[in-house]
């Protein structure tokens, strides 16, 4: 069984199909087709369901894709904690919530000084970024401080003040309260904080509508489709325009932290420990790790 099998493996089970893998890794669709076939026989079982819209795995294959993703993932780390101490390379796959307003800053300032490592950003609510970093398929992730997972370390990254907004003829928390709440999906540590309040004050909301991106909620609620709650940082620049109206909530529900985590049970790779390092450069001094 080789390693490439696995890789082989893995990518046909999240796109699904053949054609998509061949696609993505320039190979004919024969090659993908036979590699997959070869770990079938050597494992002596069917790892897929062939259908006409693609494949999905059999019970099998998803007892391996656990395995799979473990093998890949500390071969990774492997090669990671062998490299160069003073010149990081490599991939380098993290996470983050749409509004760290540092993030842009802490990006440059990483690949400008380390131009050997191949650094990915992927977006998503804070719950589904632990997950990923639990599971190995992230290095570490930009989240919102939650109650604290044993198998985590976090890392302070800035700690802001949450205001619910809408727009400019919405200026009073009572007509707040039959607006609709536009938001991102369950997991989010924005939308946890706002129904914590919605709770606490009796409140149903009038509707719920959930957004893929910022810029949409943030545009929607410009055009007076509802209301949000969210970072100051990430709205300043259309409360001085005078696009919406800020309102406080008490200070349970609008102090936040960001946080960097990274799973606590691997090895702190160079990578990842520079990655660290300016983090804390961004913020002007050094901070500490905190294991939870």
């Amino acid at each position: 069984m080789e390693l490439k099998d696995l890789e082989i493996f893995q990518l046909v089970a999240q796109k699904g199909t053949v054609t998509a893998v061949a696609k993505e890794l320039s190979y004919v669709q024969s090659n993908i087709t036979a590699r997959i076939k070869k770990l079938e026989v050597e494992l002596n079982t069917p790892l897929f369901n062939r259908h006409n819209r693609g494949m999905n795995l059999t019970p099998e294959g998803k007892k391996l894709l656990v395995y799979c993703e473990q093998i890949l993932s500390l071969t990774n780390e492997m090669k990671k904690v062998v490299q160069n101490k003073e010149h990081p390379s490599g991939k380098l796959e993290i996470g983050t919530v749409e509004t760290v307003i540092k993030l842009p800053t802490i990006l440059s300032a990483f690949t400008k000084k380390y131009k050997e490592v191949d650094l990915s950003l992927f977006s998503g609510v804070t719950e589904k970024l632990q997950e990923e970093v639990l599971n190995h398929r992230l290095d570490g992730a930009f989240v919102t401080e939650t109650t604290p997972h044993p198998e985590l370390v976090s890392h302070d990254v800035f700690q802001e003040e949450l205001v619910l907004i809408s727009n400019i003829n919405t200026t009073t928390l009572e007509q707040l309260k039959n607006e609709p709440f536009l938001c991102f999906s369950k997991g989010c540590g924005y939308r946890a904080r706002l129904e914590a309040w919605y709770k606490d004050e009796n409140i149903v909301p009038k509707k719920v509508m959930e957004f893929g991106t910022l810029e949409t909620i943030l545009s929607s609620v410009v055009a007076g489709l509802g209301i949000t709650f969210i970072p100051r940082s990430a709205v300043s620049h259309l409360e001085a325009r005078g696009l919406i109206h800020c309102h406080l909530l008490p200070t349970k529900y609008s102090e936040i932290k960001t946080v960097f985590i990274r799973r606590s049970n691997t090895y702190l790779t160079t990578t990842v420990e520079r990655f660290i390092e300016t983090i804390d450069l961004s913020n002007g001094e050094s901070s500490e790790l905190i294991q939870y």
